[in-house]
């Protein structure tokens, strides 16, 4: 008898640990669909994994990103799953302030709950780094963090992303990717003086996007976005970073193709193709 509680007992034990494991390689998936690594680990010079402290310049002054690796000093390590959350989908701190919006809350706000787990087991599986996080080198007033509250009284909004039943299943999962997970709009989508996304045009380019770069427009505009793009040419951009004329992307895009869109299932990149595809045309700013 006592054989026979042991063997079950190790048969649990296994499923739950197979179970774990799965967790934490969906986890892994999202975490590359949203583009994590390309914030959160300095490349210049290298830094350690997710361990933060990357300059990112902007109109309002140069963020740091955080260190998100599981140090309990200075990464998430004591961070409960409901703070992880509250983070992710409202902006909101630990300690009750709120994030700047270069951290894109305002698109993350749409993930869904399984993918927010699934996330959160996979960041708790990765080497904790005790290095601390870099202060933020802003200019007044945006030094003053409370003013971020008047920001989100006009542009955030706390919605998750649903699925629209007049549209194809593939449809529903390219916007979701494009719309939460990958946050496109924060850098493909113009803004008005203060940082407000023009959501009206969605993705028709940005004059003012991090670094201080101009970023494209990708919607099916004929001339000014990509509207002769076939969808299998939006999928090879996304793949590799090849473009039709034969040249690739530069840029803060070289990244994203390599962390985030060449890591993506085929199926993935077809949906964002079609909802790319579906897009108003828009000629952008």
């Amino acid at each position: 008898m006592r054989a026979l509680v042991v063997f079950v007992l190790l048969l649990m034990y296994s499923a739950a640990a197979r179970a774990d494991e799965a967790t934490v390689k969906r986890g892994e998936y999202v975490f590359k669909a949203a583009g994590c690594a390309g914030c959160h680990t300095r490349e210049k010079p290298k830094g350690a994994f997710l361990a933060g402290g990357r300059r990112m310049e902007t109109p309002f002054g140069a963020f740091y990103t955080p260190n998100i690796t599981p140090d309990p000093t200075h990464g998430i390590g004591k961070w409960t799953y409901e703070e992880f959350v509250a983070a992710i989908r409202e902006g909101e701190t630990r300690d009750g302030s709120v994030y700047y919006p270069a951290f894109p809350y305002s698109s993350y706000t749409g993930m869904r709950e399984a993918d927010l787990r699934d996330l959160w087991a996979y960041l708790r599986s990765v080497p904790p780094v005790a290095e601390a996080s870099l202060p933020h080198d802003m200019a007044f007033p945006f030094n003053l963090r409370f003013s971020v509250r008047f920001w989100r009284l006009l542009y955030f909004e706390s919605a998750r992303v649903t699925a629209d039943n007049q549209r194809s299943q593939e449809w529903n999962r390219g916007a979701y990717l494009v719309r939460a997970l990958g946050h496109c709009g924060e850098c493909h989508t113009p803004r008005n003086i203060i940082g407000g996304l023009d959501k009206d045009r969605e993705l028709s380019g940005n004059k003012n996007a991090p670094d201080g770069k101009l970023v494209s427009n990708i919607t099916p505009h004929p001339k000014k976005g990509i509207g002769s793009w076939s969808k299998q040419e939006i999928i090879e951009l996304l793949e590799d970073g090849s473009l039709p004329d034969g040249d690739f992307v530069g840029g803060s895009m070289t990244e994203v193709v390599e962390n985030t869109t060449s890591q993506l299932t085929e199926s993935d990149l077809r949906a964002i193709a079609a909802y790319l595809k579906a897009l108003p045309a828009d000629e952008g700013p």
